[in-house]
C-alpha cells in the first residue's frame, strides 16, 4: 500500500539513509532478513523509517497476534511484538492474517483478516485496527468486521489499502479465486460507495488466488497477486497493469517464483518504495530448502526492475550476505566458534569449523572476501557443491577453494577425505583481505583470488565429482574474516 508520491517525496528528508546507500539488487546483509516464521508482509514508511508487518506463521488457533518490524535502512531490523491481539478484537478468535498498514490525519491504521470464515453463516472476515504510534498498540474502533461477509465470491481475507493522489482510499482484498475492490470512506473505518452505487467490485483477473498488492507508479496502477497453494512450492506472484485503480487488470506475466537454487513457495508481496525515488523492491514470503512445514516461511526482499515501458521484470532472488546486520540468520555452523558483531563474519581457530547457507546451485558463480589475520599454516576459503555437512575439515562431500598465508592457493574435493586437484604458489599476506571466487559450470571450475584490482591467482580445474549443493565458508587451523559472499547463476 503506499500513500501519494507528494507525501513520499517529502518523507525523503526523513530517510536516515542516502539514497543511493538503499539501492540494492538485493537485500546485501542476506535473506531471510528476521528470524522466525512469518508470512504474508506488507510495508509503509513511518517518521523516516520503513516498517514491516507481516503474519506470524503458524497453526491458526495459534495466530492471535501480529508482530512488526522496522529498520533505518533495510538492513537493521528491531521487532515490535504483539502490536496488535485479538483480546483487543472480542470478535477475532483465530487465523489472523495479513495486515496491511496505512496512515492518515496523524493516526496509523492495520486492516487485517481474522477467523478465515468459510461461508456467510460464520463470524469474522477483515477488521481495523487504529493506533497512534506504528507500534501500536492497535484497539478496535468499530467493534466488529469492516467487511464480515462474501461479495462476488471473494473470502474476506488478504486485504491492501491504497490512498490515491487524490486522497481516495481503497481497499483490494479476497480469497477462493475472487478479487474485490471497494473504497474506504475518509474515517478509514467504514466502507464508501462508487459512484454508481456499487460498494464492491469484482476485478479478478486471470489466474488469481489471493493476495492481491496495489502499487502506483508513474501514473499506472499496478495489481499483484498470488498464485498457486500458499503452503506449496508452486506459490507465485504475478501482476497487471490499468489505468484505472479499479482496472480491468490483465494478466501480464508471472515475476516471483521458486528458484530451486534458493527457496520455494515466493508470493504474497508488499512493495517497499524509498521515499522521493524509482527505488523499489518486492517483499515477500517463501520457504527454505527442503522444509517441509506449510507454516515454515520466511521474509525476503528482492529489487523490482522496470523495462523502459514500464512493464516488470522476473525477480531474481539473491543471495549475498556482508553481515551489516551482525547476525548469522539462515545459516548454520558445523564446528568452530562463529562471531558477526564486528559486521562481518569471524572464526576462531579450529580443526576445520564450516559455515553453510541454505542453498543448491548447480552452474553458479561464488564469491567471498577473505582474510587471514596471522602467519601460520591454516587455510580459509569456500565450499561449493557441498552436501552431507558435518562437524570435521573433511567431514562433507564438495568442493574448497582455499589460501594460506604459507603462499598456497588450492582448490580440492572432500568426500570424508580430500583429494587435491590443483595448488598454486602465490604471495598470500596477513590482514590482506582477498576475494576468492569460482564459476563452476559442469565440470568446469574457474578459480580467481584477487586483491582489489590485481589478480593473485587465475586458474582453470575440470572436474566432475559434485553437481550441486550448498554454499558457505570453511577454515582450518586458523582464525579468519569473511565478507562479501555473494551466489548467482552462471
Amino acid at each position: 500500500m503506499r500513500a501519494s508520491a507528494v507525501v513520499a517525496t517529502v518523507l525523503l528528508s526523513a530517510v536516515g539513509k542516502a539514497a543511493s546507500d538503499l539501492d540494492f539488487a538485493t537485500n546485501p546483509a542476506g535473506n531471510p532478513f528476521v528470524e522466525g516464521w512469518y508470512a504474508d508482509p506488507d510495508n509503509e514508511f513511518y517518521n523516516g523509517e520503513f516498517w514491516v508487518y507481516p503474519t506470524y506463521s503458524h497453526e491458526y488457533d495459534a495466530q492471535t497476534f501480529l508482530d512488526a518490524f522496522s529498520s533505518p535502512d533495510l538492513i537493521n531490523w528491531t521487532r515490535h511484538p504483539d502490536i496488535l491481539n485479538t483480546s483487543s478484537f472480542p470478535w477475532a478468535k483465530r487465523a489472523v492474517w495479513a495486515p496491511a498498514p496505512i496512515a492518515r490525519d496523524g493516526k496509523y491504521y492495520l486492516y487485517f483478516a481474522a477467523n478465515d470464515i468459510q461461508t456467510n453463516d460464520e463470524y469474522g472476515g477483515i477488521g481495523v485496527g487504529v493506533a497512534d504510534r506504528p507500534e501500536g498498540p492497535y484497539l478496535d474502533p468499530i467493534g466488529k468486521p469492516l467487511i464480515g461477509k462474501y461479495y462476488n465470491g471473494a473470502q474476506p481475507i488478504d486485504q491492501d489499502v491504497f490512498i490515491d493522489d487524490d486522497g481516495q482510499a481503497y481497499i483490494y482484498y479476497g480469497g477462493h479465486g475472487h478479487a474485490n475492490v471497494a473504497r474506504i470512506n475518509d474515517d478509514m473505518i467504514s466502507i464508501g460507495t462508487f459512484p454508481d452505487g456499487d460498494q464492491y467490485k469484482e476485478i479478478t483477473p486471470e489466474n488469481y488466488v489471493e493476495g492481491p498488492q496495489m502499487f502506483k507508479r508513474k501514473g499506472k496502477y499496478y495489481l499483484f497477486w498470488s498464485e498457486g497453494g500458499w503452503g506449496g512450492p508452486d506459490y507465485a506472484v504475478s501482476y497487471g497493469i490499468s489505468d484505472n485503480p479499479i482496472g480491468p487488470f490483465k494478466r501480464l506475466e508471472k515475476i516471483l517464483q521458486q528458484d530451486l537454487a534458493v527457496a520455494t513457495g515466493s508470493g504474497h508481496n508488499g512493495v517497499i518504495t524509498v521515499p522521493g525515488t524509482d527505488i523499489h523492491y518486492i517483499i515477500y514470503h517463501r520457504h527454505p530448502l527442503g522444509s517441509t512445514d506449510g507454516n515454515d516461511r520466511r521474509l525476503a526482499y528482492d529489487r523490482l526492475y522496470f523495462r523502459d515501458d514500464g512493464t516488470i521484470q522476473p525477480i531474481i532472488m539473491g543471495v549475498q550476505d556482508n553481515f551489516k546486520d551482525s547476525n548469522m540468520i539462515g545459516w548454520t555452523t558445523y564446528g568452530g566458534s562463529w562471531d558477526t558483531s564486528s559486521r562481518k563474519l569471524k572464526t576462531t581457530v579450529s580443526d576445520g569449523g564450516k559455515a553453510a547457507i541454505n542453498t543448491n546451485f548447480t552452474d553458479q558463480y561464488f564469491s567471498v572476501d577473505v582474510a587471514i589475520p596471522s602467519q601460520n599454516a591454516g587455510d580459509a576459503g569456500i565450499i561449493f557443491r557441498a552436501t552431507n555437512l558435518q562437524e570435521g575439515v573433511h567431514a562433507y562431500r564438495g568442493y574448497y577453494l582455499g589460501i594460506s598465508t604459507s603462499g598456497k592457493i588450492a582448490i580440492g574435493r572432500a568426500d570424508n577425505g580430500w583429494t587435491l586437484i590443483k595448488e598454486v604458489s602465490a604471495p598470500i599476506h596477513t590482514n590482506r583481505v582477498y576475494n576468492v571466487a569460482v564459476r563452476a559450470v559442469g565440470s568446469q571450475l574457474d578459480c580467481k583470488v584477487t586483491h582489489g584490482r590485481d589478480v593473485i591467482a587465475s586458474f582453470t580445474v575440470s572436474d566432475d565429482r559434485f553437481q550441486h549443493g550448498t554454499n558457505g565458508v570453511r577454515a582450518f587451523q586458523t582464525k579468519a574474516t569473511f565478507d562479501n559472499l555473494e551466489v548467482r547463476h552462471a
